[in-house]
This record gives C-alpha cells, structure tokens and sequence, in this order.
C-alpha cells in the first residue's frame, strides 16, 4: 500500500506486513483490491530442519487443519487454500491428499516429485492415479527446489547409463535450459521424457507466479532442440521417441500463472488462451497491491472480454472446480 519511493522490503514487523494477519485481514485486503477472491499458498514445508518423520507429518496435518478449519473457513468462497503436502513419499502424500480433500480442499501443492526425489521414479504414478480418482487439482508453485549436490545430477534416470567418456551430456537439462529452470520448466521437461502424460492422459497441472512470456520461446526452442538430438539420445541413453512433440504435451497439460507479464498476454495465443491465470501474487514484493486492477487495464487492453474473462477467471473455476456465483 506504500508508494514505489516509500516501500523497503527490509526491516518490516508482522503489523505493519500486509497479507501476514487474520482472515479477517486479508478479505479487507482483497476489497481494497478488488479482488473477489484468492489461491492461497502456504510456505514451503520442506525448509524444516525437523529428522524425525513423524514429527514432521503432525506438523503437516496441524497445519493444514488450521489452514481450513480456522483460516479459510472465514470465507471459503474466497479464501481458496492450498493443501500442503509432506512430500516424504507417494503412500504418505495419498494419505494426506485425501484428508485434504474430505477436508473441503480445493488443491494441493507439490514442492518436489511426489516420491520425495527431485528427479521422477514409478512411485510418483501411484499419486497421479489418486489424484485423478479424487478429482483433486494438483500445483507446482514456481517449481521444485534443487539442492546444490543435486545439480549434477542427470534430471531422470535413462534406460542406458553409459560411463566414463561414454557417458553424453544429460539431454533433459540440454531442452529444459531452454526455458527458464525457476520458473517449471525442468519438472516439465521430465513430466514429458518420463511418459507422465502418455500414462495419465487426463492429467493436468497449474505452476503458480512464473509469468508466461518466455514460455512460447521455451516450447518453439524445446521441440527444435529435440528434433535435432533425439536420434543420439535414443542410441546412447535409450530414450524412445516420444509419440508427439515436447510442446504439444505442454499445450494440452500445463497451465501457468501470470501476474505482470505484458508481453505474455500479448503472446497469449501461442501459450494458450485457456490455458493462462492471472493473479496478484499479493503481498510478494511484486505485487502491485492494492492497484492491482490498474494493471489488469494496462495489460489486457485490446484482449477481447471473452477471453480476458477466461484469463483472470474463468480457467480458475474450471480448473479448481470453484463456486463462480
């Protein structure tokens, strides 16, 4: 609420922070900024030091039962949260996904693989059934954080692992670099090469505040990149053919999320119109709070009402399965 030349991003107090107070606060939050409601994502739950693993999923349930019986119960309608998941293994995020969704969740979040791995194993399949049995939309927020001793590592176990001076250059981080890493589209690129989305057809997933303007460049330059190296990739490191192109995976699975992104909205059409949410990312530094809807008319002038509707609505409550009274 402070102007460009007041605001510091240090030394604030928990009064004086915007978006840190009761549910109570935050729906005058979204009146002063016009917003009819929000996702709410809680912080990352994999930042715990916390070893023993019983411990850490009391804290998980805890959490997640104040987040919806307390915090969102206020206004459901508008206080939209985000189930958290412990992310310790598949069978404990089935556990838990479920809970949530007796719960009145309308989502969760995976902060890495649902195995607990950065990288993708068979265990994972086992959540996505689950999932879609529930019916339960699934969101990646920016992405999956990737330790320092990890960056080495290849992004998804091959069928070859040749060695030595054998050994070629990790093909999944040669077409995930063309995108930007923070911001999906590694998980994307192993989502795509692990056969995620040929096994689960109906899947779909959201990755929240990454902004979409680099996302046409990434899908033209991935498939390019794979149209001229899969033949040594299939030799070396075993990869089959993928049955369609990296970006028409990402065209009928991926949704992202925009918040100030002028040229994204004016590229819409080669992300997919249906396939873009706007939000605030209220109260990140970024945030134009609380004249949010001063940006929505500087960005989306010229976009056509059906499909501005879609953009900062309408994809929402389809995806999200919301009241849209």
């Amino acid at each position: 609420g402070k102007s460009l030349e007041e605001f510091n991003p240090v030394h604030l107090n928990f009064e004086a922070s915007v978006g840190a107070g009761s549910p109570q606060q935050r729906l005058k939050e979204q009146d002063a900024d016009g917003i009819d409601g929000e996702l709410l994502f809680a912080s990352e739950a994999r930042n715990t030091k916390i070893k023993d693993k019983d411990a850490f999923l009391a804290i998980i349930r805890a959490f997640n039962d104040y987040f919806i019986e307390e915090y969102c119960a206020v206004d459901r309608d508008r206080l939209i949260g985000v189930a958290v998941m412990p992310d310790v293994s598949a069978e404990e995020n089935i556990t838990e996904m479920k809970r949530c969704k007796e719960k009145g969740f309308k989502a969760v979040r995976l902060h890495t693989f649902p195995s607990g791995k950065s990288t993708p194993t068979p265990e994972d399949d086992k959540f996505y059934a689950a999932a879609l049995d529930l019916n339960m939309p699934i969101t990646i927020h920016t992405s999956f954080p990737r330790r320092t001793d990890e960056r080495d590592v290849f992004l998804m176990k091959y069928p070859k692992d040749p060695q030595g001076e054998d050994r070629p250059f990790d093909f999944l981080q040669r077409l995930a670099r063309q995108g930007i890493y923070h911001c999906g589209a590694v998980e994307a690129t192993q989502l795509i090469f692990t056969g995620v989305f040929d096994r689960f057809p109906r899947l779909q997933i959201f990755w929240a505040e990454n902004n979409i303007g680099w996302i046409p460049y990434f899908y033209q330059q991935m498939d390019q990149t794979y149209k001229v190296n899969w033949h040594w990739a299939e030799k070396l490191l075993g990869l089959p053919k993928l049955k369609k192109l990296p970006s028409e995976y990402l065209r009928e699975h991926a949704h992202w999320g925009v918040f100030d992104d002028p040229i994204g909205i004016q590229l819409r059409h080669m992300v997919g119109v249906d396939k873009i949410m706007w939000s605030t990312d209220f109260p990140h530094i970024v945030t134009r709070w609380p004249k949010s809807l001063e940006l929505v008319e500087e960005q989306f002038t010229g976009v056509p009402e059906t499909e501005k509707q879609a953009m900062l609505a309408g994809n929402a409550v389809k995806f999200f399965h919301l009241n849209a009274a």
